[in-house]
């Protein structure tokens, strides 16, 4: 008999966090990558949808999306459960929000790509005009709000753990840093995009060697 108790509390434990965070940072990355690409680094977007590669690369990177989005979820998760009663609400509140609306910014930008091509599939016209505004809504979603998110996010993160002990102060600063580039670089160069989901994994992997480190 399955013990449910037992994979709650696995679950639940740190190293989850740390699991999902890296897979989350890394599918991110990809994500991020396969739509540069895609979009030529910014030259004609609006006649990705003719070439096939590029539409392969938009194509994978909407289908990786919604895995980064339950990955993140769970990531937020568990911090939270790790965090309890050992952080005020409004920190809470700042962290829990600033993530969620980050998640359906992500989900968003990948349903305006998404409806292009499944447009384009069923044989229905599709105008440079709507090309050009899908992706520069896609865009908008991604580098304008989902990044401004993503900043509130990483800010609220790391000040949470130094209050309580859980993130060293270099990785803080480095989180401070992010978070500050993303509110204030507009307009989002794919650099700069890059920080977010590398700092996640930079978190991701210090949770494991630290509860390696407790553990012997």
């Amino acid at each position: 008999m399955v013990d449910r108790s037992a994979i709650m509390r696995a679950v639940r434990q740190p190293q989850s966090a740390a699991i999902a965070g890296i897979i989350f940072g890394l599918i991110l990355i990809a994500v991020i990558y396969l739509l540069h690409s895609a979009s030529g680094g910014g030259k004609e977007a609006a006649q990705w949808v003719d070439d096939p590669n590029r539409v392969n690369a938009v194509n994978l990177a909407l289908d990786l999306i919604p895995f980064a989005g339950i990955a993140f979820l769970w990531f937020i998760a568990v911090i939270r459960e790790q965090l309890g009663s050992r952080e005020d609400r409004f920190f809470e509140t700042v962290f829990l929000g600033s993530g969620l609306l980050f998640v359906a910014m992500l989900f968003a930008a990948a349903s305006a790509l998404k409806s292009v091509l499944i447009m384009r599939d069923a044989g229905l016209p599709v105008s440079e005009e709507l090309l050009a505004t899908m992706w520069s809504l896609a865009a908008a979603l991604l580098k304008e709000f989902g990044a401004r998110m993503a900043a509130v996010f990483t800010i609220s993160v790391a000040t949470m753990g130094v209050r309580i002990g859980t993130v060293p102060r270099w990785l803080a600063t480095i989180a401070w840093v992010t978070g500050l580039l993303l509110l204030l670089t507009p307009p989002m160069p794919t650099l700069t995009q890059l920080l977010f989901p590398v700092w996640v994994l930079l978190l991701s992997v210090h949770i494991l060697v630290r509860r390696r480190r407790v553990s012997d």
